[in-house]
C-alpha cells in the first residue's frame, strides 16, 4: 500500500522532479562532497533502523522529501515563477475593487461605475448567520487552521486523486478560495490545475499571516462572486432581498451563501427550486456544526424562497445619458491631476468613489416624462407623414450607414467580399429593437434595422441653473439601451436660435434698439438671404424683427457688426465648436452642441455673466475624504461677457418672443405663466427644430431631428421647432411650475432694466408700408382701430397651424361682428421664419406710438408665397 501511495506522488511530481533534480545534480554533489562527515555519522544509526523498520524508515524518507520539495517548490512560487504571490506586507495594502457610485441632488443613489459590482461592508455589519453558514459549508476548521487545511488537503490527494472520487470535494479553505477571488488562476498546460493549487496555498499563508480571521472572512465576504456582475455580499444583497446585510434572515443568508457553490445553477430567480434546496442543505450544515437546532431548521426549510429582486442600473434607468456622460468626460476630466498617497491615479472603475452630482431627481423625471409624451406622439405624426415612402430619399443614405456598421467592418476584416456582406444584411432574423408603443423581439433583418432606426426622430434636453450652472436634468435621446449617441452633446445646425448673439453684437457696436431696419433683400457676397415667406415690406425694430424672426434684418445686422465678431462674441459665450467664417451664421449654419447652446443662453439670463455648466458637486473617497468640491460656486469669478444692459435688452426682445412671436404657445398651450424669454429655431427643409428658453433661475433648451439631416418633416406646420422641440420644454415647464417643490423657479423675476433702458426700446415693432397699410384700408378698418391694432397684430398663418390654434386665433382677433375678417389677411403680414400662434395679446398702456399717417394710394399687396419655414 505505501509503495503504491508513494509511487503515486512520484508519478504525480514527476513532471517537476525530474527537472529540478537534473538542475540541481551538480549542486548535489558539491554540497553532498561537503557533509559527507555528517552524513556517515547519520547512516550508522539510519542504516539500522532502515532494516528493523522498513516502513517506517520508507515514511520518515518521503516525508522528508516532500518537506524539501514543499519549500523548494513555494520558493518558486513565492519568487513569481508561476504568477503573482504577493508578499504580507503587500497584502496589509490591499484594496479590494469597490464600485464608484453616483447620487442625485438629494443623495439619492442613480448609477455606478465599475468593473466589478461590489461595495465593502465591515465586518460588525456581517450578519453572524451567513459568516455561520459559510464557515459550515465550505470550510469547518476555518477558525483552526493557518491557510491550509492539511486534512482537506490529504482527502483531496487520497480520495479526489488516488481513489478518483469526485464527491470528495475540493478542499480549498476560505483563505485559499479568498486567493482566488483577488489573484485570478492562469493556464499553464496540463499542470494548470496543481500549480493553480500551490499557488493559492502559499497566498493563503500569506493573507493568514496579513490579517487576523475576522478580516479575512469579511474580505472574502466583500470580494466573492455571487453571479452576473455581482461581487460581494452588500451587492448580493442589495440585488435579491433590498435590504443591508445586517438585516439578512438566517433563510436569506443560507440562500446567499448556497449560491457560492455555482451561481448560476442556485441562482434564487432564475433558478428558484435548486436555490431552495441547496439552502436548505447550508440549513441543515449549521446544525451539524451547532449553529442552528434541529427543530428551527426544519420550520425554516418549510418556508417559500421569497426575494425582492433589483437589477441593478445597468444601461437604462434614470438619467442614463447623464451617467454617461460623467463616466466617459466629466468625471476623468475632474480627477486626471488628483493623485492618491501612494502617487497613482483614481480609478472611477475600482476606488470605491462617491460622486454627489446636480442633477435634480424630480426634474430629470418630468424631463424624461416630458421627451417621451412629445416625442411617441411626433413620431406616429411622422409615420403618418411618410407612410409608405422613405423619410431619408436617397438609398445611399442607408448603404453607407450598413457599410460604416460594426457587423459590416467585422464581417469585411473576416475576409468576406461586399456581395456576400450584402446577402448577411438581408437575412431576416429576431431583433429586439426601440419603439415607443411595443418594444420587443420583431423579424428584420439587419439592413430592415438600418432603415427603421433611420426613421426615428430624435431628442436632445437640457436644464440647467444659469445662477450656479448646476445641470438639472439631462435627456440625451430616446431610449439609452437601444440609441447610445447622446444628442445633448451632438452639434446640429442651430437655425434662429443663433440670432440672438447677431443682435447682442449688433447692441455691442451701437446699433439701437428702436432704429428701424428695411425688411428688403440684401446680397452678402454670393448669398442673397431670403425670408421664410419670401415677403418683404415695411420696416422692424431689432425687437420686432426677433420676435418675427425675419431673416433678412439678421443678414443685414451681420453685415454691420461684420462675420468675424460674431464669430468671437459666440466663442466667448460658450460655442466650442468651429464656427464658419460665413455671414450664412446670421440664420444659424453653424453646427452647435445642445450643451453649448445652454451656455449661450445662460449669460442672457444671468445679465452677461458666463456660467460652466456643473454636473458634478462633489466626489468623496470611500474614507469620506473630499477631492472635488464645486457645492459653492464663487460667483463673483463669473466672467462677464457682454454688460447687463445689453443682457436686459436682449431679455426684453426675447420676453416678446414667448409674448408676441413665435414661442407663445408657451403660455396659451402650455399655461407657463411667471417671467420666461426665449427663442425658436427650425433649420433648412425642416431637418432640425429648436427650442431654447429662460427665466431667471433656470435655462432650457431642447433639440429635435432625424439621425440623418435628410429625414424630417415635408410640412413646415409640424416641421418647425415651435412644433417639434418647444414643446418638450412647454411639458417639462408646466410640469415643473405644478410641482410646490419648484415655487421658486416659477416665481422668479428678471430684474427691472433701468429706465433709460424702457425709454431707448419704446417704440412700435414694425413701421408698415404704404402697400400694407392700403391692405388695411381695403379691411376698411377705422382709424382707432388701425392705430391700436397695428402694432400689436400677430401674423398668423392658418397652413402653419392645427384646428385648435384657428379657432382661439379667429375668436380672438375677430375686433367686432360687424367687420368682417378679410380670408388669410394674416399672411400678408408674416415675415416670420416660424408659423406664429399666439393671438394678439392686450394692450399695455404706454406701448403704442402713434400710427403713420394713410396713405393716399390703395394698391393692393402682391400675393405672398406660402411659408417655408427658416433656414
Amino acid at each position: 500500500m505505501l509503495e503504491k501511495i508513494s509511487q503515486t506522488i512520484s508519478n504525480l511530481f514527476r513532471p517537476l522532479t525530474e527537472p529540478v533534480a537534473r538542475w540541481t545534480r551538480p549542486a548535489r554533489e558539491t554540497i553532498s562532497g561537503w557533509f559527507s562527515p555528517l552524513t556517515s555519522r547519520f547512516n550508522i544509526a539510519w542504516i539500522p533502523f532502515r532494516e528493523r523498520f522498513p516502513w517506517g524508515a520508507a515514511l520518515v524518507r518521503w516525508s522528508a522529501r516532500m518537506i524539501v520539495l514543499f519549500y523548494a517548490v513555494r520558493y518558486v512560487f513565492v519568487v513569481g515563477f508561476f504568477g503573482e504571490v504577493p508578499s504580507v506586507h503587500e497584502l496589509r495594502d490591499l484594496q479590494t475593487l469597490n464600485a464608484s457610485e453616483l447620487y442625485d441632488a438629494s443623495n439619492q443613489l442613480i448609477g455606478k461605475f465599475y468593473k466589478e459590482n461590489r461595495k465593502d461592508v465591515a465586518f460588525k455589519d456581517l450578519p453572524s448567520d451567513a459568516i455561520n453558514a459559510l464557515v459550515a459549508t465550505e470550510d469547518e476548521r476555518y477558525w483552526e487552521h493557518g491557510g491550509i487545511d492539511y486534512r482537506s488537503f490529504l482527502r483531496v490527494i487520497f480520495r479526489s486523486i488516488i481513489s478518483r472520487d469526485e464527491t470528495g470535494g475540493g478542499g480549498s479553505t476560505i483563505s485559499q478560495q479568498l486567493a482566488k477571488n483577488l489573484y485570478p488562476r492562469k493556464k499553464h498546460a496540463f499542470l494548470s490545475t496543481p500549480i493553480n493549487k500551490f499557488r493559492e496555498m502559499v497566498i493563503a499563508q500569506h493573507l493568514e499571516q496579513a490579517f487576523d480571521k475576522e478580516e479575512l472572512i469579511t474580505l472574502y465576504l466583500n470580494t466573492v462572486p455571487f453571479g452576473g456582475n455581482v461581487f460581494g455580499i452588500e451587492v448580493a444583497t442589495k440585488r435579491f432581498f433590498n435590504k443591508a446585510p445586517i438585516d439578512l434572515k438566517t433563510e436569506e443568508s443560507a440562500t446567499l451563501v448556497g449560491m457560492l457553490k455555482a451561481n448560476t445553477t442556485y441562482h434564487p430567480i432564475r433558478n428558484p427550486e435548486r436555490s431552495q434546496a441547496r439552502r436548505n442543505v447550508v440549513l441543515q450544515q449549521l446544525v451539524k456544526y451547532g449553529s442552528l437546532t434541529q427543530h428551527v431548521c426544519d420550520s425554516i426549510k418549510n418556508i417559500a424562497l421569497k426575494t425582492d429582486y433589483h437589477p441593478g442600473f445597468e444601461l437604462g434607468g434614470q438619467a442614463s445619458y447623464f451617467r454617461e456622460y460623467l463616466r466617459q468626460k466629466e468625471v476623468p476630466e475632474l480627477l486626471k491631476n488628483i493623485l492618491k498617497p501612494n502617487g497613482t491615479p483614481y480609478d472611477l472603475y475600482k476606488d470605491g468613489l462617491k460622486i454627489y452630482s446636480s442633477l435634480d431627481p424630480a426634474m430629470q423625471r418630468y424631463a424624461e416624462e416630458a421627451a417621451q409624451e412629445q416625442m411617441s406622439r411626433l413620431q406616429k405624426l411622422f409615420k403618418e407623414e411618410w407612410k409608405g415612402e422613405k423619410p431619408w430619399g436617397d438609398d445611399a443614405v442607408i448603404d453607407a450607414a450598413m457599410r460604416n456598421s460594426d457587423r459590416y467592418k467585422r464581417l469585411a476584416d473576416d475576409g468576406l467580399q461586399a456581395d456576400k456582406i450584402r446577402k448577411i444584411f438581408n437575412v431576416k432574423i429576431p431583433m429586439n429593437v426601440f419603439s415607443w408603443d411595443d418594444e420587443g423581439d420583431r423579424l428584420m433583418s439587419p439592413m430592415d434595422s438600418i432603415r427603421y432606426y433611420y426613421s426615428l426622430l430624435n431628442i436632445g434636453f437640457m436644464a440647467m441653473d444659469p445662477r450656479n450652472g448646476q445641470i438639472k436634468a439631462w435627456v440625451g435621446g430616446n431610449n439609452f439601451t437601444y440609441l447610445q449617441y447622446d444628442h445633448v452633446r451632438s452639434r446640429r445646425q442651430v437655425g434662429s436660435t443663433f440670432k440672438p448673439i447677431v443682435y447682442c453684437k449688433a447692441l455691442e457696436i451701437g446699433v439701437k434698439p428702436c432704429d428701424y431696419i428695411p425688411n428688403r433683400q440684401v446680397e452678402l457676397g454670393d448669398w442673397k438671404p431670403k425670408n421664410a415667406d419670401n415677403h418683404y415690406m415695411g420696416s422692424y425694430s431689432m425687437e420686432g424683427a426677433l420676435t418675427n424672426s425675419v431673416n433678412v434684418i439678421s443678414a443685414q445686422l451681420i453685415q454691420k457688426t461684420g462675420v468675424q465678431p460674431v464669430r468671437e462674441l459666440a466663442q466667448k459665450m460658450g460655442v466650442t465648436s468651429e464656427i464658419p467664417n460665413d455671414a450664412t451664421i446670421a440664420l444659424g449654419t453653424a453646427d452647435v452642441s445642445l450643451y453649448d447652446m445652454i451656455k449661450v443662453y445662460s449669460v442672457f439670463a444671468n445679465r452677461g455673466k458666463k456660467t460652466e455648466p456643473v454636473a458634478v458637486l462633489r466626489i468623496e473617497t470611500r474614507e469620506g475624504k473630499t477631492l472635488v468640491d464645486f457645492s459653492q460656486p464663487d460667483q463673483s469669478k463669473q466672467p462677464q461677457i457682454i454688460t447687463s444692459d445689453h443682457a436686459d435688452m436682449m431679455t426684453k426682445m426675447m420676453r416678446s418672443v414667448v409674448e408676441e412671436g413665435t414661442a407663445g404657445r408657451l403660455r396659451y398651450k402650455y399655461n407657463i405663466e411667471g417671467d420666461f424669454a426665449g427663442k425658436t429655431g427650425t433649420t433648412q427643409d425642416f431637418a432640425d427644430g429648436w427650442f431654447m428658453g429662460f427665466s431667471p433661475a433656470l435655462v432650457v433648451g431642447a433639440w429635435v431631428g432625424g439621425e440623418s439631416r435628410n429625414v424630417r418633416f415635408r410640412d413646415f406646420s409640424a416641421g418647425q421647432g415651435a412644433a417639434t422641440a418647444l414643446p418638450v420644454c412647454g411639458l417639462f415647464l408646466s410640469k415643473v411650475y405644478k410641482d410646490p417643490q419648484f415655487s421658486g423657479y416659477k416665481a422668479a423675476k428678471f430684474p427691472t432694466p433701468p429706465k433709460w433702458i424702457l425709454d431707448t426700446m419704446e417704440c412700435a415693432h414694425k413701421i408698415y408700408s404704404d402697400d400694407e397699410r392700403a391692405y388695411l384700408d381695403s379691411m376698411r378698418l377705422d382709424d382707432s382701430l388701425a392705430r391700436d391694432t397695428l402694432h400689436f397684430l400677430v401674423p398668423y398663418n392658418p397652413s402653419a397651424a392645427d384646428s385648435a390654434d384657428r379657432k382661439r386665433s379667429a375668436a380672438m382677433t375677430a375686433p367686432t361682428p360687424a367687420i368682417k375678417p378679410a380670408e388669410n389677411k394674416e399672411a400678408i403680414f408674416h415675415h416670420k421664419g416660424e408659423a406664429p400662434v399666439q393671438p394678439p395679446p392686450v394692450r399695455q398702456p404706454g406701448a403704442l406710438i402713434p400710427a403713420p399717417p394713410r396713405p393716399t394710394s390703395n394698391k393692393p399687396p402682391q400675393p405672398v408665397p406660402k411659408n417655408r419655414g427658416e433656414k
